[in-house]
């Protein structure tokens, strides 16, 4: 319901009616409502300043809640992995952590039971099925499901920033996927095995091109005019505007 981690069944037992009690408490000052009073009495800390951070002025409800966030401006992580050595300021984080290593993923997509190891992926992944872009660009009418794809594409798109530098020969690209592309000309990496053979490529392009070629497999992109057949639709287009002269091209062309 919410990714909380717990020590004991005991505190998950107590937890679980959270979710599901009737929120009969609430709060004169801010409205929000509690399933008891003791929660909302914990909560009115926050308006008290019980509990109050000395570094930017936040409050919380408890002193356990107020020391956790301190380890933010300290900068303390108590927490290591045994496995990685990697620290945490909080158990759940670490707790979240360790499925890296344990292979486990407990949270599963009704649709198509894919599964995961944190809530938060899970949520993000079905935006795939209902189709929800909530993060929109401010400079054109584009959206999309990630923050971080809307990111890639204000910095590819509206940007000629180049943060991502190349060791080998200093050239620099928008984003780290046309970095990873990149380096495997240096590296000579080939990454995109065939099915079918023994062949591998450095690009998917190329695998995607002996797939058509050899086994036959996929879709041609055949010219209506000459019928000259490609294996993508942006050669084709090209082709188009080179050899056919004021034919425009449309997607009846790619039938």
């Amino acid at each position: 319901m919410c990714d909380k981690q717990f020590t004991t069944k005991g505190a998950l037992d107590i937890h679980k009616p959270k979710h599901t009690a009737k929120h009969s408490y609430s709060c004169t000052q801010c409205g929000k409502s509690y399933p008891s009073q003791s929660c909302l009495k914990v909560h009115m800390n926050v308006h008290s300043s019980k509990y109050k951070c000395t570094e930017c002025g936040k409050c919380f409800g408890s002193k356990q809640k107020l020391t956790l966030h301190s380890r933010i401006h300290s900068g303390e992580k108590p927490l290591e992995c045994t496995v990685c050595g990697k620290r945490f300021t909080t158990s759940s984080e670490l707790v979240v952590h360790s499925r890296i290593h344990s292979g486990e993923k407990p949270y599963k997509c009704h649709d198509c039971h894919k599964t995961f190891s944190q809530l938060s992926n899970l949520n993000r992944h079905m935006r795939v099925h209902t189709g929800d872009k909530p993060y929109k660009c401010s400079l054109c009418d584009k959206s999309f499901s990630q923050s971080n794809s809307l990111q890639t594409h204000k910095r590819c798109v509206h940007s000629n920033r180049r943060p991502y530098d190349c060791r080998w020969c200093g050239k620099l690209f928008k984003s780290s996927r046309d970095l990873k592309s990149h380096v495997r000309t240096h590296t000579g990496a080939k990454p995109y095995s065939c099915r079918h053979c023994s062949e591998c490529f450095t690009w998917y392009r190329q695998l995607k091109t002996h797939l058509l070629k050899s086994h036959n497999e996929g879709t041609w992109f055949t010219c209506h005019i000459c019928e000259k057949k490609f294996t993508q639709s942006g050669s084709l287009k090209t082709h188009i505007h080179r050899h056919h002269e004021g034919v425009k091209f449309t997607t009846s062309c790619l039938q």
